[in-house]
């Protein structure tokens, strides 16, 4: 009954949360910045979109995952980056509004793209039996109601009320971020009996696909001759999937733990090159720090 609360009502409401805090921290002109280069754009979401999914696929053929688990780790390459995305490419010198307007375009497209990829992915691992019955346009409407409607609405306010909305932003940004965490905690300590050892069969898997994906991310955006804060955005953009909508789908729509478990393996174990990079970014500024207490 608790795990069937938190997926159920817990889950969309704190996402949904979250994806009104990206609305009221984007504006027209961070669109508008964007659109003057659409190669750096189209550049980010081909990445994202197109070449993820088959990063993703190559990486559980690789590892050998089993099926239930290939599924959840391909739902996350459908998934677009999201607050944690926009946070570490700030905290790692990169262009946030780069990262931010990504995340929104991507973020526009995917209650779309989700469910059909999603279908496609239960066929392929499936394919001889019927252990799924995903509905495309229930699944389509939930997207659209719990990630779509809630940025546009943060979208519109923000342009409607801007003052309101900058003295708001900040706040809520940090009450959506303490939703995902509790969001987390409560999906982990549902499934802790499973955690142990899929942990163990997750794990490799998916440092391979993050690093794998960051790397693809930076040598795209470094070929095509992008800065380097673009460079980095598009890096972490590629590389760091937002978890929160993968679980949506896993636990709230397919209600299958063993997926979801999936997206909070990625989840946690995903921060720790995240936190690498903002390390490596970082590392005159921590030096500097050092020698000055030293002093």
């Amino acid at each position: 009954m608790q795990a069937s609360i938190v997926s159920q009502i817990f889950l969309p409401t704190a996402l949904a949360i979250i994806m009104l805090a990206v609305g009221l921290s984007l504006s027209m002109r961070d669109f508008a910045q964007v659109l003057r280069e659409p190669r750096t754009l189209l550049l980010g979401i081909g990445a994202q979109m197109l070449l993820l999914p088959l990063l993703g696929l190559i990486v559980v053929t690789l590892f050998q995952l089993p099926p239930v688990l290939a599924v959840g780790i391909m739902i996350l390459t459908f998934a677009p980056g999201g607050a944690t995305s926009n946070a570490i490419t700030l905290l790692a010198r990169g262009d946030a509004a780069l990262s931010v307007s990504l995340t929104a375009l991507v973020t526009l497209l995917t209650p779309f793209t989700i469910p059909l990829l999603t279908a496609l992915a239960l066929q392929h691992w499936f394919q001889t039996t019927a252990v799924i019955d995903f509905p495309i346009i229930e699944s389509i409407m939930k997207m659209v109601m719990i990630t779509l409607l809630p940025v546009l609405v943060g979208v519109g306010f923000s342009a409607r009320f801007p003052v309101l909305a900058a003295r708001i932003r900040v706040p809520f940004r940090r009450f959506s971020l303490c939703l995902l965490l509790l969001m987390v905690v409560l999906l982990v300590r549902g499934n802790w009996h499973l955690l142990p050892a899929l942990l163990v069969q997750l794990a490799p898997a998916v440092f391979c696909l993050v690093l794998a994906a960051m790397l693809l991310g930076f040598l795209l955006a470094k070929m095509a001759g992008l800065n380097d804060p673009q460079r980095i955005s598009i890096m972490v953009e590629v590389g760091l999937q937002n978890a929160g909508t993968a679980l949506l789908v896993t636990s709230t729509i397919l209600q299958n733990a063993e997926m979801s478990a999936s997206a909070l393996v990625y989840g946690v174990l995903m921060q720790i090159p995240a936190f690498a990079l903002i390390g490596w970014r970082n590392r005159r500024a921590l030096l500097l720090f050092r020698r000055s207490r030293a002093a």
